[in-house]
């Protein structure tokens, strides 16, 4: 009987008890997307949570492409259809159910913003907080003369205008029109402002710099941003009959202010004897902040004001990016060792061969006391200035042709780089403009020196200090900052909450381990890892609960001694009451979970099955899973048998100085695995890859490379060549793959072109590539895919309708070799691809290489967008791996551990020891003890990050570093070691 009370109260029991099952809980049924094997599993809810196993095996699919997908999309749909119109429709993922999920949040291994405006402090919010407290309680100062600001009093702002006859003789009268500025840089149509107005007797308004009457229908743009100042009177000031119009001046000066918000602006029309007008200008006044002593008034100080975004507050010159595209001497002038009568600059009508260069320096050599056959390198310095930038006080007399008829004119000089920014931005071709930009680079604005906003913000200063200069501390110096910062009273309570809020962000900052980034960092320069622990800092800032976050390798990037702050993190994220799903390879993340779900046994077809789930006591007894026998010991990554001696010969960079090194000498010896290691932050990646990198890559290859700050690289001669394996995409559109970037596809095309059914048609290799047009699928040009430009939004990718994602046309796909099309061979994966062609050397040697690097389970065609930072490097070291070595290469990877198991490290650890085997040099930073313990040479530097950090703390073998005593990876290094 359903209706009885023992029987409801049981279905009330069994509901409640599967309720608290269901929370209990994540229950995945029949998980299909891409590589998973319809797997089903259960996962604890509020724990932390690590998915790991091999790369490609399908961790990423599970945790992101299956869980968080299906989290996301089922939030989006309980929101109204009102919102969803904005968020648009989520696909489902290929999952038959998942039970007791919750609002997913996904941090992922991608940098958070590419603009150049966004910065650390902005990303977090810390910048929004900070200019509402300079806003709030801030002391304005005098940009001028420094001295603290004063509000002026209305019998001052009169005198100052009726002292105009005094402080311009030249003018005989003034015609003045009195404004109050009532709405500045705002959207509408003011519609209701300008009726009552008018209903309140005023006649006329000045409209974005515009005069107009109020009886008139004044018509504005309302997505358009306006300024509306009210005129309140308009009279004219006659020399010697100030007093006249003394009282008039004051009653109207008084009005402005009250009705502009304690502002008022005075146009100034000066007229001479004749009538006629000398110039305009507009003056304006305040009576909350000025300065008597130079005369000028603050405008009104807000949050805006404080912007960089804002047109209030950005510097004029550089937009509030705080540097701007500049002419690099060192990029214009390639060869300073030359006489400057050869010429200094080649291509750009500045070379010793033109009529114009000869004539000019001929001209300057004259009046500046110099020899043309001096090389550029040894003229003073005042005179390399004079050539380069220009002096209006120099005049060149420039003369062509023979004596009884030449020509001559006089000109003052502007300078070479004055010069070539006036061609720049002059109405020049597009290829001209992308040849002179070659010799230019991001350089900081002159006018705000890279502060980004106007000087009046700038003047603004708390504790001595100005917004711009508590952006540069570091996150750690900003905390020591906001803790010891001295308030009064007043300004304690204003500032109360904005403070709280600062310095809780800035101790989950410092708490994730980036302590060392400064705030006015721009977010685009971040690596993943440092990006990604940005964003996991604000999560934790919110105290969300209930939440589901998914996570991609946040130790990415990571020393081992700031390992423990960000497990730390992760487990108060889980212990105030959510589920955090963590795809990471660390040991120590791994052993500090709570449960550990290991995907494989292999990568691709070989993946996509659940191989162990449970706690990390029982994966290290488990016989199924390649985890957990490394994590036991049981299979490990051994040592070598004898470090390298190398060549005996060294690259050395001298004097490196750029960002936070020290004006350090580092010794690179050659024919040996060298590691790079240290703190975040330490300045690894400027040392490798902004100096020895960029520095020997424009000596040997492109010019119009700009290194970081050295003094020289010797040692250059010693190697042939310079390669950099990174992270960044093998391509920016779905045509770009493996096959084509190794050089595989382009033996495939000739083989398929030289079947008997393409020599019947007439076919040659190009109707087999997606790249031209013949046997390409012309609807989405061979990409298979469609995009879709979403404007501010990132690009979408859709598959082809016509030929299904297949690239080709019909016809072309009816060419076969052994029962399979051109098509069916980019789908092929590596592994069995290289089974496919086994009988063909030419295809089989770089489809080895690529399985050799463990990518065996990647698809053949795989568009390039598709594949992960890891999975790229990867591609790239197979393309070197399958050319002929020279023996005498530089190579460079910065961490290439990204996204690698345990397993992917040792095959990866193999391949860059046969390069080092064959007599090259390979350069690597990292931060994982099994590489670094495998390495011939160490270089360590620290002690820490940022300001603390730029020096050499020890150099050489794994087992002297491990006995420094002041070497953090020393002490990390030990416990690999043995």
């Amino acid at each position: 009987d359903a209706g009885s009370i023992p029987t409801r109260n049981l279905i009330d029991a069994s509901f409640r008890q599967f309720a608290i099952t269901l929370m209990s809980f994540i229950r995945i049924k029949g998980a299909r997307e891409h590589n998973l094997k319809n797997i089903s599993l259960e996962i604890p809810r509020d724990k932390l949570i690590v998915f790991t196993g091999l790369s490609g095996s399908g961790k990423s699919s599970l945790a992101f492409d299956t869980i968080y997908a299906e989290g996301q999309r089922r939030y989006i749909e309980s929101l109204s259809s009102y919102a969803r119109q904005f968020l648009g429709q989520l696909e489902k993922p290929d999952v038959d159910s998942i039970e007791g999920l919750s609002p997913a949040i996904s941090i992922e291994q991608k940098t958070t913003h590419k603009n150049p405006r966004s910065t650390v402090g902005t990303v977090t919010e810390i910048y929004d907080y900070l200019r509402l407290i300079y806003a709030r309680i801030g002391e304005p100062h005098c940009p001028k003369c420094g001295k603290k600001l004063e509000a002026r009093s209305v019998d001052t702002i009169v005198d100052h205008v009726l002292s105009l006859t005094r402080r311009r003789p030249e003018a005989a009268s003034f015609k003045l029109q009195i404004l109050a500025p009532l709405i500045k840089g705002r959207k509408g149509e003011f519609r209701d402002v300008f009726e009552r107005l008018l209903k309140d007797g005023f006649i006329r308004v000045r409209v974005d710099g515009q005069i107009k009457s109020l009886e008139e229908d004044i018509d504005l743009k309302k997505n358009n941003k306006h300024d509306i100042e009210l005129v309140i009177d308009r009279l004219v000031l006659n020399r010697g009959k100030e007093n006249e119009i003394q009282t008039r001046v004051s009653d109207s000066m008084e009005l402005a202010l009250q009705k502009g918000n304690a502002q008022s602006i005075v146009l100034i029309e000066e007229i001479d004897e004749a009538g006629k007008k000398i110039q305009e200008k507009e003056e304006m006044y305040s009576s909350r902040l000025s300065c008597a002593v130079c005369d000028i008034s603050f405008p009104e100080i807000t949050h805006r004001l404080f912007s960089f975004n804002s047109p209030d507050g950005a510097c004029p010159d550089c937009s509030g990016l705080g540097f701007l595209q500049e002419f690099h001497p060192d990029l214009l002038i390639r060869e300073p060792e030359k006489p400057v009568g050869e010429g200094l600059i080649k291509g750009l009508g500045w070379s010793g061969d033109g009529h114009w260069y000869q004539a000019t320096m001929e001209s300057l050599s004259e009046k500046l006391k110099f020899s043309l056959n001096t090389p550029w390198q040894k003229l003073p310095e005042k005179i390399r200035k004079i050539i380069l930038y220009g002096d209006n006080s120099i005049s060149l007399n420039f003369k062509w042709g023979a004596s009884e008829n030449a020509f001559e004119y006089t000109k003052t000089w502007e300078g070479i780089i004055p010069n070539l920014h006036r061609r720049y931005k002059s109405n020049i071709s597009d290829n001209q403009r992308t040849k002179m930009e070659q010799f230019m680079v991001n350089m900081t604005c002159s006018a705000c020196n890279g502060a980004r906003l106007r000087i009046e913000p700038l003047s603004v200063i708390i504790d001595g200090r100005n917004i711009y200069e508590v952006t540069k501390f570091s996150i750690r110096e900003a905390m020591s900052f906001f803790n010891n910062l001295k308030l009064d009273e007043t300004e304690a309570i204003i500032a109360e909450q904005a403070m709280k809020e600062i310095r809780s962000r800035l101790n989950f900052l410092y708490t994730v381990g980036v302590g060392y980034l400064t705030m006015d960092r721009i977010a685009g320069t971040l690596s993943g890892g440092e990006a990604q622990r940005i964003r996991l800092a604000t999560q934790i800032g919110s105290a969300l609960v209930g939440v589901l976050y998914v996570l991609d390798e946040p130790s990415i990037g990571l020393h081992q001694s700031d390992n423990d702050k960000l497990i730390a993190t992760l487990q108060s994220l889980r212990d105030i009451g959510n589920t955090v799903i963590v795809v990471e390879h660390d040991e120590e993340t791994i052993e500090k979970s709570d449960f550990i779900v290991d995907i494989g046994p292999g990568a691709g077809e070989h993946g996509g099955s659940v191989v162990f789930t449970g706690t990390y006591k029982d994966i290290l007894k488990s016989e199924n899973s390649i985890t957990g026998m490394y994590l036991s010991g049981r299979k490990k990554i051994g040592l070598p048998e004898k470090r390298r001696e190398g060549s005996g010969k060294s690259v050395i960079v001298h004097g490196a100085s750029e960002n936070n090194l020290k004006n350090i000498d580092v010794e690179f010896p050659l024919g040996k695995f060298i590691c790079v290691t240290g703190l975040s932050g330490s300045g690894k990646s400027t040392l490798v890859n902004e100096i020895l990198f960029k520095g020997i890559y424009q000596k040997m290859i492109n010019p119009h490379v700009l290194p970081g700050k050295h003094k020289k690289i010797s040692g250059m001669e010693h190697i042939d060549k310079i390669i950099d394996i990174d992270q960044s995409a093998i391509g920016r559109t779905p045509r770009s793959n493996p096959a084509t970037y190794t050089g595989a596809f382009t033996p495939i095309r000739d083989l398929f072109s030289d079947l008997p059914a393409s020599k019947m048609r007439g076919y040659k290799p190009g109707r087999f590539s997606f790249n031209v047009a013949g046997g390409r699928c012309e609807s989405c040009e061979g990409d298979g895919l469609k995009k879709i430009e979403m404007h501010f939004l990132s690009d979408v990718y859709v598959t082809c309708k016509v030929c299904g994602g297949k690239r080709y046309n019909r016809e072309t796909l009816e060419v076969k070799y052994k029962e399979n099309n051109i098509y069916d061979v980019l789908q092929m994966s590596i592994e069995k691809a290289l089974d496919f062609f086994s009988a063909i050397p030419q295809i089989k040697s770089k489809l080895q290489a690529l399985k050799d690097v463990g990518l065996g389970y990647m698809k053949l065609g795989q568009p390039a967008t598709t594949l992960s930072g890891g999975e790229a490097q990867r591609i790239k070291l197979a393309t070197e791996l399958s050319r002929r070595s020279t023996g005498r290469t530089l190579y460079i990877l910065d961490e290439p551990t990204t996204g690698l198991h345990f397993e992917d490290i040792s095959q990866l650890l193999k391949i860059l020891h046969h390069f080092v085997s064959e007599g090259n040099t390979v350069v690597v930073i990292e931060h994982n003890m099994d590489v670094i313990k495998t390495a011939d040479h160490i270089i360590d530097i620290g002690p820490e990050g940022g300001e603390k950090g730029g020096r050499i703390i020890a150099a050489g073998t794994p087992e002297k570093i491990a006995k420094e005593t002041n070497s953090m990876t020393g002490k990390y290094l030990k416990k690999w070691l043995k």
